[in-house]
């Protein structure tokens, strides 16, 4: 076989998969409206048929009007006005139905991107520029016509299902009246189908190069609108720039649809040209043989509405909506790249408290030349106030998310207990953690939300959050809110209020403290204080410090008068553990945390305050 007609079998056996694929989900239209659908489908299938021999009774009886006797012809009459009135009902009523299938199949859709994303084992993969043109494929959610749900294509499917069921009851009154008609408008519709399908190949070859423009231009679509961005932009002056890179994007993944589509357009004739022809000479020769007197002018009508019921069928493109093929495929190809191997089916109970081990672990992000951790041994004994320290870009945040299993290691293992962590369910490990991230998110929700987040999967606790609050320093703000608990925390929501970068922090604190009060027994901290000042951090810490019973912190910060509370503090640099100790011992050890303390004492005796940010409720 050559290597066309093998490339044309994978493409036929590939649309035929897409196809079952899309009648599979179907069923997220729900079973009454999957019934009444099918139940119309099967119904207008056979409207053509029916319309082409109601028609040529209906014509039969022109005779008999003719010579005089009109209520002859009133039958026949009224059942052809039955059957098209039907047609056109079935029409009407689907329509409704359809859109409420196309609704809950793309809901059902969202819904299933929405778990994969979310729940996938690891970040790491969700940073790689190729996954995320894979959820931008197929997040069915368009904004223009070059993107697709999965709703109408699987509706085209059973669309198709009635179209060839028409094809096949007019086929029949063909074959009755005129068989020799049935071959040669088949063989039409091949030839025209091969030239669709020619079509559909090559506007799915122009759509796959108009994504990356069309995810660029929704980054700056979405900047316009952000309050975060949107304030560099009008102070800086760049609405203008911005609504111009927006335009410059769309133009780059639109043109080449624009110049394809009027291709299109210009090529239409070819396959109309090969349905027409044939179906003209059809005509042409029933005409002739009815007024030789072959036939009669009532076969004469059949064939003509039978014909055009074929006609009909084969010219609307039968083709799989090209968007919404690439949609379910990038959902495939999405699922392929956030699967995670699979756990062994017992899992041993970990302790509360586990000692925590990196064993040899290394790091390396996709696409970089070095390593961020190379060798890294380290523990994390239980019950310990651990502190992390080291320069900017040592790895000290790409170690918490490797501890928290938003990555996994390159090299090495980490282990609870003895157990590795790679052979733990996440969201069981994850149940043991609270973390409180550099980048933390601010929720527009209400404080009690905020903080309530830390453990969602227990009821909300008064005491525990009044708590948290506490030993967060949150009671002050607290006692400011106008709402209190209940108070938005966003300028957006009716009643809501702003918060300093501090405050915001202190909140954030207050959410993994609850954490840890109902439930969670390993507490990781990083950065989670840089908008306060000395003071206030150092009181922050002393409250978490009394508090924290017999849970493991683990804490990094770029202050060391804060770190040297904690039991032992190690030093981080060229990917491993560099120094280990307690703060005296460093500082008397004089290595690299003895000068780093004293350059920053030095800083502090000559008043320099490193908060990031001031401010209050606003």
């Amino acid at each position: 076989m050559s290597s066309i007609g093998l490339a044309a079998q994978t493409e036929a056996a590939a649309t035929l998969r897409d196809r079952i694929e899309m009648l599979k989900k179907l069923r997220a239209a729900g079973f009454g409206v999957l019934a009444g659908l099918i139940a119309l489908t099967l119904l207008e299938g056979l409207v053509p048929a029916a319309t082409a021999v109601t028609f040529a009774r209906l014509v039969s009886r022109l005779d008999a009007v003719v010579a005089g006797y009109a209520a002859a012809a009133l039958a026949p009459l009224a059942l052809y006005l039955v059957v098209v009135l039907a047609g056109y009902a079935l029409s009407t009523v689907r329509e409704p139905l359809s859109y409420l299938a196309q609704t809950r199949i793309d809901g059902e859709h969202r819904a299933r991107v929405a778990r994969l994303t979310g729940t996938s084992l690891t970040v790491g993969a969700l940073e790689r520029p190729d996954v995320q043109a894979l959820i931008w494929q197929t997040r069915a959610d368009p904004e223009s016509f070059i993107e697709g749900t999965p709703g109408p294509g699987v509706l085209v499917q059973l669309s198709l299902i009635g179209r060839l069921l028409a094809m096949a009851g007019a086929g029949v009154v063909l074959a009755a009246y005129a068989w020799w008609l049935v071959p040669i408008l088949i063989a039409a519709g091949l030839a025209a189908e091969r030239l669709y399908a020619r079509e559909a190949k090559r506007r799915r070859l122009v759509w796959r190069r108009s994504i990356a423009p069309g995810m660029h231009a929704d980054v700056w679509a979405n900047a316009i609108v952000s309050p975060g961005e949107g304030k560099e932009i009008r102070v800086f002056g760049l609405a203008d720039w911005a609504v111009g890179r927006i335009q410059h994007h769309l133009r780059l993944g639109f043109d080449p649809m624009w110049t394809h589509g009027r291709r299109t357009l210009t090529g239409l004739w070819r396959p109309a040209l090969i349905l027409t022809v044939p179906l003209l000479a059809a005509y042409a020769g029933v005409a002739l043989a009815a007024v030789r007197g072959d036939a009669t002018v009532a076969v004469a009508a059949a064939v003509f509405a039978a014909s055009t019921a074929v006609y009909q069928a084969l010219t609307e493109n039968p083709h799989l909506t090209v968007n919404t093929v690439h949609c379910l495929r990038a959902y495939e190809q999405l699922r392929d790249e956030l699967a995670t191997r699979p756990l062994p089916e017992h899992t041993a109970d970990l302790p509360q408290r586990p000692l925590i081990r990196f064993e040899n672990v290394g790091f390396q992000y996709a696409g970089t030349a070095h390593p961020v951790l190379a060798g890294l041994d380290l523990e994390i004994r239980p019950g310990e106030l651990l502190g992390v320290v080291g320069l900017n870009g040592a790895g000290k945040s790409t170690l918490i998310k490797l501890l928290a299993r938003l990555y996994e290691p390159t090299a090495g293992r980490i282990t609870a207990a003895g157990i590795d962590l790679a052979d733990v369910p996440p969201e069981l490990w994850r149940s043991r953690l609270s973390v409180v991230f550099q980048d933390f998110v601010r929720y527009p929700l209400t404080l009690a939300d905020n903080v309530t987040l830390g453990n969602g999967s227990v009821p909300p606790d008064e005491e525990a959050m009044t708590e948290a609050a506490r030993d967060a320093g949150l009671t002050g703000v607290l006692d400011r809110l106008p709402a209190g608990w209940d108070t938005p925390l966003a300028r957006s929501r009716t009643g809501g209020v702003d918060l300093s970068g501090g405050q915001w922090q202190q909140v954030v604190l207050a959410r993994a403290l609850y954490a840890l009060r109902t439930g969670a027994d390993v507490l990781v901290l990083d950065e989670p204080t840089a908008h306060l000042d000395v003071r206030t951090e150092f009181d922050v810490f002393e409250r978490l410090a009394a508090h924290k019973g017999d849970a493991t912190v683990v804490l990094i910060s770029h202050r060391l008068s804060t770190v040297r509370q904690a039991d032992r503090i190690v030093l981080l640099g060229d990917g491993r553990i560099t120094e280990s100790g307690h703060h005296d011992e460093l500082t008397a050890l004089g290595g690299a945390y003895a000068e780093m303390f004293a350059l920053q004492a030095e800083r502090f005796r000559r008043g320099f305050d490193d908060r990031l940010e001031e401010g209050d409720v606003r």
